[in-house]
Parts: structure tokens; sequence; C-alpha cells
């Protein structure tokens, strides 16, 4: 399945704080539940996303809230704050959202909401986006990613048939980090210490030793690794564009709003530096 453009949607949705449970000591999950999610569907990405809502102090919305009228109407620096995250899991039948969040201290936005986030809390979130599935024509898996990504990849292996071959690769900051994925797939799991972040996983796939066939690559988290790996898996590996869904969730010194500006030219530049060696190789 090729990465293409996740489906864009202003539909708004209010949903309530059902439950949290800290799952490490820096990831927390929130469940979010309510008759506000009676029109939210996830179908079958597994790195469906939503972009989470915070309103900027002082600036009251109209009712019903709507951001499509509030682009139109409120001048940019009103807008809601956006901060997008990974569907972890969607539970149809109750109605629930299960959200991971990364947690740093105090730092950022949407993680110091999730700390303090407490049942009956209301959260408005636009969404869903989503563009990967594991393609089960492929003959082998490659799922690459830091923290940011290990929603993502934890829901694709759990997608995955039994037999699959597949590895996956995670870099978290030590052992006290590691979670239980339901999945027949070994998690090698790369503890990253005082070492830069991504430096682990580019090790790890440069090692790997790369099985017969045709492989479909996961490779999302810090923009800086995610670059470094694209170049393995399209220039040296000679992976086609359309076996690979790379992108950088985040950047190092950029908060998610300057990443969002700058990322669609990082990536077009990227992309075009990397092509241009593809096809002379």
């Amino acid at each position: 399945m090729a990465d293409r453009p996740a489906r864009k949607s202003f539909r708004t949705h209010t949903a309530q704080v059902v439950r949290t449970e800290r799952l490490t000591p820096h990831m927390q999950r929130v469940v979010l539940g309510g008759d506000g999610l009676a029109d939210f569907s996830a179908g079958t990405c597994t790195d469906h996303y939503v972009k989470l809502l915070f309103p900027i102090e002082g600036v009251a919305y109209p009712e019903p809230f709507d951001m499509r009228r509030i682009r139109e109407e409120f001048p940019r620096e009103q807008w809601p704050r956006m901060r997008t995250y990974t569907v972890r899991a969607w539970d149809p039948a109750h109605r629930e959202l299960t959200l991971d969040f990364v947690i740093h201290g105090d730092e950022g936005l949407a993680a110091p909401w999730a700390l303090r986030a407490r049942p009956g809390d209301t959260l408005r979130f636009v969404g869903p986006g989503g563009a990967y599935a594991p393609d089960t024509s492929a003959d082998w898996h490659l799922l690459v990613g830091d923290e940011s990504a290990l929603p993502a990849i934890a829901r694709s292996l759990e997608a995955l048939p039994e037999g699959v071959t597949a590895h996956a690769f995670v870099e978290v900051a030590g052992p006290e980090e590691e979670q239980k994925i339901d999945s027949g797939v070994e998690v090698v799991w790369l503890h990253r210490g005082r070492r830069p972040v991504g430096r682990a996983l580019v090790e790890a796939v440069r090692a790997l030793d790369f099985p017969e066939g045709r492989v479909h690559a996961f490779v999302h988290g810090e923009a800086g690794f995610v670059k470094e790996l694209r170049r393995l898996l399209r220039v040296e590996h000679a992976v086609p564009r359309e076996d690979l869904s790379v992108s950088g969730y985040w950047r190092l010194g950029h908060d998610e709003d300057g990443w969002r500006a700058a990322k669609a030219a990082w990536n077009a530049r990227v992309e075009a530096e990397q092509e241009g060696v593809a096809r002379a190789a």
C-alpha cells in the first residue's frame, strides 16, 4: 500500500475522558468516549491519527463549535492549537478512542493535558486521517520508529496475520519504557540511553540481513534519523517509493507548530535529493 496523502477532515468531534493509565514512566494513555463520538469512525489504516484542539486562552469560540467557521472568521493566531496523535485503538461497540501520549515533564501542550486529564474532562479533535496499513501481499515487513511511532507500530503489528515475516525496531529511553504488544512478532527494543535519538535505529537497520522478496516498510519518528533510513532503503536497498511509508513525525528543536510549517518543504527537498540519487544508482 502506497504512502498516500492522508484524508483531510474538518469534522469536529467532542469527547470526554473515560479513564487514564500510566503505561510506562514516559507514556500516558487516555481513553475518550461519550455521545460526541457517535459519528466517529476509524478504518483499516493502522496509522490513523486525530488532531487534538486546544483553545487559546481568553478566546470565545462560536457554538456549535465549528473549525471551518473558525478558520474563516478568526485571525490565525486565535485558531485552536493542534497536536497530532495516532489512534492506538478504536472500539466502535463501546465508542471508545484510545490515545497514547509521550511525556517529557511539563514540556509541550498535549502531554501536560494528558497528565492532568480526569474522567469527565472534555476534548475536541478533528479527523481521522491515515495512509498506511501493512500490505498483506508483501513478502515481509519492516517497522521502525521511536516512541512517537510506537502506537502506530504496535497497532500495525497487531494487525499482521500469524506467520508473516516482520522485523520491528523500536527505540525508547530504557528498558522501563518497553510495552507489551499483542503480536507474534518479536519487537527489538533499542535503549537510547545518552545517544542521540534514532542513532540506535539507524545502526540496527543497517545491520539487518534483509530477507529475500518485496518489503513493505514503515519508518516514522524524529525527522533526522527518518531521513537517514529513507536514504538507506530507497537508495542502497532500492526499495520502490510505493513500498515505503516514511515521515518525520517531529524534529529536534521544533514544536509541532514550527515543524508543521516547515515539514512540506523539508520532505520535498529530501525526496528530490534522494530520488535523484536513486535514479542514478
